[in-house]
């Protein structure tokens, strides 16, 4: 046996007769990538509640829209790495994708700690968005490969409640850190033990999925009305030419950029309206914590009721949401701190509805010899979200107030959600078979 084989780089170690697709099937190898994938989601917790706050304090930037800057950089790499990270999978193989997205990670930890300057700052997210754009995209593809068909959003419930678990519980102990020790270096020493453990793992225990695909799509009945064989076909299909697609591919973007908006901005909304860094942290872990949570109720009933319902009312929650914090704060002259709190409570169920649902809904309508292209157009969509809405909530920040970002924000994913409920198939409707 060869080293590549040892280390389960090869696509076809299993003939396609011993391969079983399920989750119960393949519970050893999914549980192992849901771990990895909390990993993952860990490297971007780092940074949810600590890194707004060196360019304020340590650096000395008063300009929101510099500040969120480590975002849009994070977002751009993020999305375009996304975008091949499929091709990639198809050429390469799952695992040696993954791997080496764990390796690009490894410094970022080491490059927060030692930053002289903002600029470093940027620089590391240039690189953990290439880290992130590969590991998370595979840990998605992968389990997708492995469940087939039938438990679709459980299996990406599970995947992102371990993701985003992670983001929350680690947003709240860098906060808890940041408050004890200060903003660095302690904060950040519990990212490099995740991105050595992700690495790790991923190397020496992790197997290649890609002959799961290969199996599903042999067995698949039901053949596509469309059938793209360039990635450029699959950019168009994936974007707009497919109504559903398009309306998967529009509400994952801003449901990424209001989350990009509170990413750079509730920090530093919330730290003017005198809430200490510690009751920050505790904000900025309650939304990630209850999204990740509730995907594994989400992600179920998405099975169960469909895909569309989840989507177009957890949008409305998530507008609704932002629009409540905003004039609970400034209007109501209600506690920050309880806002904060319930507020991020509700935006994560918001969140929690939609974000498995999507994925899922990606795999219904892609083929599965085009599905991990077509998963990586929606997530290049979904990822620039991140920088657009830095950027314009920066933007609007700088000119008019940290409330009217929030606001402006909230008043797109209400409207997402609308244009959700046009586009998405309904229930029940073979969506293989939709051309338009």
């Amino acid at each position: 046996m060869s080293l590549r084989d040892a280390l389960g780089f090869s696509a076809e170690r299993f003939p396609a007769g011993e391969i079983r697709l399920g989750l119960r099937a393949n519970w050893r190898q999914f549980a192992l990538l849901v771990l990895v994938n909390a990993f993952v989601g860990g490297m971007v917790g780092l940074e949810r509640t600590v890194v707004p706050l060196i360019g304020a304090e340590e650096f000395g930037i008063t300009s929101t829209t510099l500040v969120t800057s480590f975002i849009v950089s994070f977002g751009v790499v993020k999305a375009v790495t996304n975008l091949v990270s499929g091709q990639l999978a198809d050429s390469w193989g799952r695992k040696a994708v993954l791997v080496l997205g764990w390796a690009l990670g490894l410094p970022v930890p080491f490059l927060i700690i030692a930053a002289p300057s903002w600029e470093w700052i940027v620089g590391a997210n240039v690189l953990l968005g290439v880290s992130q754009g590969l590991t998370w995209s595979m840990t998605v593809i992968m389990k997708i490969d492995l469940v087939g068909p039938a438990r679709r959003g459980l299996a990406m419930g599970l995947n992102e409640a371990a993701g985003y678990g992670a983001v929350g519980l680690t947003a709240f102990i860098t906060g808890y850190l940041a408050s004890v020790y200060g903003l660095r270096p302690e904060p950040f020493f519990i990212g490099i033990a995740y991105a050595v453990l992700g690495f790790l793992l991923s190397l020496l225990v992790v197997r290649e999925t890609r002959s799961y695909a290969l199996a599903e799509a042999r067995q698949a009945s039901e053949q596509p009305a469309e059938h793209p064989t360039s990635f450029g076909q699959i950019f168009v299909l994936a974007s707009w030419r497919n109504r559903t697609l398009f309306g998967i591919s529009q509400a994952g973007l801003v449901n990424n950029l209001n989350d990009g908006m509170s990413w750079g901005i509730f920090p530093l909304f919330f730290a003017i309206h005198a809430v200490n860094v510690e009751g920050i942290g505790l904000i900025k872990a309650v939304y990630p914590v209850m999204w990740g949570i509730g995907q594994l109720v989400t992600g179920y009933l998405s099975d169960r009721w469909g895909r569309k319902g989840l989507i177009v009312w957890g949008m409305w929650l998530q507008g609704l949401v932002l629009l409540g914090i905003a004039l609970g704060v400034e209007l109501a002259g209600l506690s920050p701190f309880a806002v904060g709190v319930v507020g991020s409570l509700l935006l994560g169920i918001g969140t929690a509805m939609v974000y498995p649902t999507l994925l899922a809904a990606v795999g219904d309508v892609a083929h599965p010899s085009w599905r991990a292209r077509t998963v990586s157009v929606y997530r290049f969509w979904r990822d620039l979200g991140y920088a657009v809405g830095a950027l314009a909530a920066g933007i609007i920040a700088d000119l008019w107030g940290f409330d009217w970002a929030i606001v402006a924000i909230g008043g797109l994913t209400l409207l997402s959600g609308v244009i959700a409920r046009r586009t998405i198939a309904s229930p029940g409707t073979p969506v293989l078979a939709i051309r338009r």
